[in-house]
């Protein structure tokens, strides 16, 4: 068992069997005739979320923001893994999804003010990927009041949910004081790219004196310049190596990602209470979130080397993996190939919506919710170069990151390098719904049945990819600088990689100086080829669009009485399901395209949930909660894995393709959760829950054959043969990851939590949450870490606050990933909040995230097979924070 989380675990004993001295302390300030005591900051907020967690009729947790600007991290998704059973991950150095109880993320359904929220992706792979997991680096965490997270379903609760649900809830100008103006300014310090950048919001609230109409507007600016360092294995194949069949690396490189993180926008809300019986909220949302990117990366090839015929001398095999050897490649081969990828990218979101809460009578309250949401995540330009060259490489996979020298060509020139790749594709994806529903709830006196409640809903969701490319046949060989044929050096920046570049996870030997591509020549040259090289043709196999409508309604009834509460109901939910896809390589194709004909394909589903649950707390005594869930939940299958079509990556031959039979994932939970709450800022709790999963979706992986397109002849894999045609386009066997419905499985576990002050202003949270992820047939299941903890120890007065989180996952499974598994080792990260109070209004802040500068450690299956180490660094903040 790690010794981190025996010391969260420790701690938080430590914290149960401290003496009463410190309660009773509490206790005397808090009784009655004693001194009041007003609680502001990170207390009162503490205080806050735990008293409306007392409340709740389901097994939840809370996060309140204190007062506005002051949310306890700058990301949603960083505040949410301080909840007990969240957990995030930091690829790229900042939270972007959250995984909920061992589920993977796209099995935690995210809503906004009680509706769903269209999301989108800034990265390519993802914005193809098409998830339904909410990436939060769209949702601005100035903008947020509360976060509820339902870890027990409830019939009046939207579906989609295996893992729970998150409830993100907005700031309304009515529950503000009548005028309200607070911002912020602040500048961010990333250590890997050494820039400063700055950081600001402002939020203005006015409401009238009768408290019948107010207005909020606000608005957001932030900046931040990246980089990450990477040492990747990209995959790895079968080759034999002296008789004995074994693994392969396919590609081994050294990479350095940069980014311009640029996230702007706002909300506006309007709210309006003519009387007692009537309110109206109208509220609007946009956020756009810049995010262009420039990844270099110098690659050894020996999967390629070996595969084509090429000679291995001083092989080195643990496991059935060849870890290490020097390989020559034939002279039409390749050993090295060097990838310069520029990208204009950004992603957004925007909604409009529309509250009415009508009280007709004072036992009856009509509830209506409409509006439209819309998000896109376009890659509006690739500018895509890749070189290659035959040559001699060594490797090693056995060192604390992969190490690899070139021996020819030299790595720190361009010269014998070929270009045999170049694309200029857009990808653009979109998220749209339109939504209506209507609720009514009739308040009752029959014995322990103290309200009905009803409602109805319709969504109408639509979700689409397109992807459209350069001819790569045309686009290469045609590629001119200046009326002559380009060379690798037309793209050559002249200098290397930086000097510190990979300096904290190089092992010597690791490749950390090789020469690099001038981001402005590689867009300059790009965009001033001829019209008719920069036109762009669909790629039929990864484009598509997807229209779900669901409609329904649920009935709940809510119960209680002396020392109990609850509700029994049952959501029935109908999904037509419209899927528009492409096939690729079939019998007498339709549409012709230089990537392959295609034949554009439709289909038609439609599949009913009915999903009862039942909740109840009990009142052990005036401190003491003890609460029984259980019912059933679904969430439907990720989009791209319904599309009729496949994803293909034609360096390594492998790929992912759709099912459009596939169902959702359904499960059974139960939940036992026993409360204690000795004071009102103060928490104990632990919390038993039970996944039966009915159906999970499991990856099946096939040979398939599909035409590829190769910029130069030649430059083919030798296991790809011509196409009668076209000079440029072979049939290439892939392995092709395909979704479909697998068997069952089980998420068990446990949730430890505790929140209470100490003494003297100091106070600790913390959580320890076990779970154990099993599917029936022996798949990993993906993102279940077993373990996971988080410890926050904080100090505060009128003049100080300050804080100090650490967080730990143990080792996961991520996906299946060209072809293999993709897995994770353990993350950790301390990240630090200081805040000083000039004056009443003016707060001076100062916040660091990733102190210890974890790396982030990514493997195939076993140790002995690395896929890769990224060093995304640290980040400083300072500034200031006025409030009038």
């Amino acid at each position: 068992m790690s010794k981190r989380y025996i010391l969260v675990g420790a701690s938080m004993v430590a914290l149960l069997t401290a003496s009463g001295e410190a309660f009773a302390q509490t206790a005397a300030a808090n009784e009655p005739g004693g001194e009041d005591i007003i609680v502001t900051g990170f207390r009162a907020s503490q205080a806050a979320s735990i008293e409306t967690k007392r409340q709740s009729d389901v097994i939840s947790d809370v996060i309140t923001a204190e007062d506005i600007g002051k949310f306890p991290d700058k990301n949603v998704a960083e505040s949410l893994q301080r909840v007990p059973g969240i957990v995030i991950n930091r690829e790229f150095g900042e939270g972007e999804r959250v995984s909920l109880r061992g589920t993977a993320p796209n099995l935690t359904k995210t809503l906004l003010n009680g509706h769903s929220v269209a999301t989108a992706d800034w990265f390519i792979l993802d914005q193809l990927a098409a998830t339904r997991s909410f990436n939060y680096l769209i949702l601005p965490a100035d903008i947020v009041g509360r976060l509820e997270v339902y870890k027990s379903p409830q019939a009046d609760v939207e579906e989609g949910g295996v893992g729970g649900t998150i409830n993100v809830l907005t700031r309304n100008p009515l529950d503000l004081k009548p005028f309200t103006v607070t911002g912020s300014v602040q500048g961010v310090y990333s250590d890997r790219s050494k820039k400063f950048n700055p950081q600001a919001s402002a939020l203005v609230s006015w409401h009238n004196a009768d408290e019948t109409f107010g207005i909020l507007l606000s608005g957001i600016y932030q900046k931040r310049e990246t980089r990450r360092d990477g040492v990747e294995t990209l995959g790895y194949q079968t080759n034999t190596i002296g008789g004995q069949s074994v693994q392969v690396p396919t590609l081994i490189g050294s990479a350095l990602f940069r980014q311009d993180r640029e996230r702007y926008g706002g909300n506006i809300g309007l709210q309006f209470r003519p009387s007692d019986t009537l309110e109206i909220n109208i509220t609007g949302l946009y956020s756009r979130f810049n995010a262009s990117n420039f990844n270099q990366n110098y690659l050894l090839w020996p999967g390629r080397a070996i595969g084509d015929g090429g000679t291995v001398t001083n092989p080195k095999i643990v496991n059935g993996t060849l870890v290490g050897a020097q390989v020559t490649s034939l002279p039409a081969s390749r050993a090295v190939v060097f990838d310069a990828i520029s990208r204009q990218a950004f992603a957004d979101t925007k909604s409009a919506d529309f509250d009415l809460k009508y009280d007709p009578t004072d036992n009856l309250t009509v509830h209506f919710k409409g509006g439209w949401t819309k998000a896109r995540g376009n890659t509006v330009n690739e500018d895509f170069i890749e070189t290659a060259a035959p040559g001699t490489i060594n490797f090693d996979l056995t060192t604390q990151a992969p190490s690899g020298s070139v021996v020819s060509p030299s790595a720190t020139s361009p010269a014998g390098m070929l270009i045999d790749f170049g694309r200029r594709p857009t990808v653009r994806s979109s998220d749209e719904e339109k939504y209506a529903y209507l609720d009514f709830e009739q308040k009752v006196d029959w014995g322990p049945l103290t309200a009905l409640k009803f409602g109805a809903k319709f969504t109408d969701h639509d979700r689409s990819a397109l992807w459209l490319s350069t001819n790569g046949g045309v686009f290469v060989p045609g590629l001119t600088c200046g009326g002559t044929p380009c060379t690798a050096a037309s793209f050559a920046s002249g200098g290397l990689t930086p000097d510190d570049f990979l300096k904290n996870i190089a092992a010597p030997g690791t490749l950390t100086d090789y020469w690099t591509v001038d981001e402005a020549k590689l867009r300059q040259i790009f965009a001033s080829q001829s019209a008719t090289n920069r036109q762009r043709f669909l790629v039929a196999s990864a484009t598509f669009s997807i229209n779900e409508k669901a409609y329904g309604g649920y009935a709940m009834a809510k119960l209680g009485g002396e020392g109990w509460r609850g509700n029994i109901g049952v959501r029935v939910i109908r999904t037509d399901q419209t899927a528009n896809g492409n096939l690729l390589g079939a019998p007498n194709p339709t549409n012709t395209s230089p990537f392959g004909n295609y034949t554009p394909i439709t289909t038609k589903r439609s599949y009913t949930d009915v999903l009862p649950s039942a909740n109840v707390a009990i009142d052990l005594n005036p401190n003491m909660v003890l609460r029984f869930a259980a019912g059933r939940t679904v969430a439907r299958p990720d989009f791209a894995d319904i599309a009729p079509g496949v994803n293909l990556n034609g360096t390594t031959l492998t790929g992912s393709g759709g099912n459009s039979n596939l169902s959702p994932f359904r499960a059974n939970q139960y939940d036992v959760s026993f409360e204690w709450y000795p004071e009102k800022d103060t928490i104990v709790a632990l919390a038993f829950f039970y996944k039966d999963i009915l159906s999970y979706i499991v990856n099946q992986t096939s040979t398939e054959t599909f035409p590829t397109q190769f910029d130069v002849p030649g430059s083919q894999p030798a296991v790809c043969t011509p196409i009668a045609g076209n000079a440029n386009l072979f049939n290439c066997p892939y392995q092709i990851n395909r979704r479909s419905n697998g068997g069952g499985g089980r998420n068990q576990g446990f949730e430890l939590q505790v929140s209470r002050p100490i003494w003297g202003g100091f106070g600790v949270t913390g959580s320890y949450t076990y779970s154990d992820a099993k599917a029936n047939n022996g798949d990993p299941i993906p993102q279940n870490s077993k373990h996971t903890a988080n410890l926050t120890g904080y100090y505060e007065n009128n003049w100080v606050s300050a804080r100090l989180s650490y967080t730990y996952r143990s080792k996961f499974f991520i996906d299946i990933d060209r072809n293999a598994p993709l897995n994770q080792k353990a993350l950790e990260s301390l990240d630090a909040s200081l805040n000083f109070n000039l004056t009443d209004n003016i707060i001076l802040t100062a916040d660091a995230v990733n102190l210890m500068n974890e790396k982030i450690v990514q493997y195939s299956g076993t140790l002995t097979r690395p896929r890769a180490i990224y060093d995304n660094g640290r980040q400083f903040y300072i500034g200031a924070r006025v409030k009038f």
